[in-house]
Formats: C-alpha cells, sequence, structure tokens
C-alpha cells in the first residue's frame, strides 16, 4: 500500500526516533509498504518518519544511482543491487574527508542543495529478520545512508546548510509545508491539517 509521505514541517519529522524490538506489529508490512511508497515516489532511500512513525527504521535502494557514468565502475558495483532495511541503526563513526553532494529530499520536495558529509561510516544496525550487522560503508552509498540515519535522529539535510542558505530557502520550505507545491506522489502536509 502507498502511504502519503509526510511533508516538511511537520513535528514527527524533528522527533528522535524510538528503538523498536521484532515485536514490532505488523513489521513486514509495514516495511513492504515502505518500499513501495519509496519506489512510486522514485526515492532511493526512506525513513519510518517520512510516513508518521517515529520509529528507528529505514530503508535504502542505491540501484537507481548505478547508472551514472560520472562514478567509477567500483561505484557502480557497490550502488547496484544495494537494498537493505535498517532498524536501530547507529552509526558508531563518520571518517575520511568531507565532500559536496547535491542532495534532495521526499519530504521537501523541488529543493534540492549541496551537503557536506564525510566519506566513510561505520555502522551497526538490524535487519528486518532482526539479525545484527556491522559495516563500514563509503561513498556514495554511504551517504544515502547518512541522509536516511538523520531522519531518525530528527535531522534534515537543510538544517546542514548555511545561514544564508536557509533564509533564501525559508519562503519555498513555509510553501512545502502548506501544501503549496505540486508533487507526483502521495503527501501530507503539517499546515493543511484539519482544525488549524
Amino acid at each position: 500500500m502507498i502511504l502519503p509521505i509526510i511533508a516538511y514541517g511537520d513535528t514527527v519529522l524533528r522527533k528522535v526516533a524510538e528503538d523498536i524490538d521484532n515485536e514490532y506489529p505488523k513489521l513486514d508490512e509495514l516495511v513492504s509498504n515502505m518500499w513501495e511508497t519509496m519506489y512510486n515516489a522514485s526515492g532511493v532511500g526512506l525513513a519510518a518518519p517520512q510516513i508518521g512513525l517515529p520509529i528507528r527504521l529505514f530503508l535504502v535502494d542505491t540501484t537507481p544511482f548505478s547508472d551514472d557514468e560520472e562514478l567509477t565502475i567500483d561505484e557502480q558495483k557497490q550502488l547496484d543491487g544495494f537494498k537493505q532495511v535498517f532498524i536501530n541503526a547507529k552509526i558508531e563513526e563518520e571518517t575520511g574527508e568531507e565532500w559536496a553532494f547535491n542532495e534532495g529530499c521526499l519530504s521537501i520536495p523541488d529543493v534540492r542543495e549541496d551537503v557536506n558529509r564525510k566519506d566513510t561510516i561505520k555502522i551497526t544496525y538490524l535487519d528486518e529478520n532482526f539479525k545484527k550487522h556491522s559495516k563500514t560503508i563509503d561513498g556514495l552509498l554511504a551517504r544515502v545512508i547518512q541522509h536516511e540515519y538523520d531522519h531518525i535522529e530528527g535531522i534534515l539535510f537543510t538544517d546542514k546548510l548555511s545561514a544564508l542558505k536557509k533564509r533564501m530557502l525559508k519562503g519555498r520550505l513555509t510553501n512545502i509545508s502548506k501544501g503549496k507545491i505540486s508533487v507526483d506522489y502521495r503527501m501530507k502536509f503539517p499546515a493543511m491539517k484539519k482544525g488549524r
């Protein structure tokens, strides 16, 4: 089932999400719905807060990036077919050089900006079968994971921009929260909630 994606301005996107256990109700169904929602919106990652759930769950499928001819063959291989569910993830460390990449977010449609992030992460997480993993990941794959991880920490990519950039985007972000934007996937806008 395709779920509406929560737009910029909703408080759920600002919460530090809670860990879940394998008793979490209908987790398989939730993960399946999240994949469907992400693919419908042409995303490469989706975090539970983006569908209104403040839990430490996100998923990533970087296959669409593997066609990018600006990447090395090794980078393309790393991204091709990387499809993973992350539960209760914890980035243990971020190392390497900071580098800029133009990021966007399904919760902040039509806004893309260069964001600086470190190149390499060490992350521990549980998969959908609650099997524990610990991996060191670098490059564009690390960046996609860092972006989704920020969501479960209540952080948006716009928080990482300069004060000037934030001021320049303020009107556009306000319009997104009011639903004054055209998107080709389902969204829920905080400033359009009933009773306000």
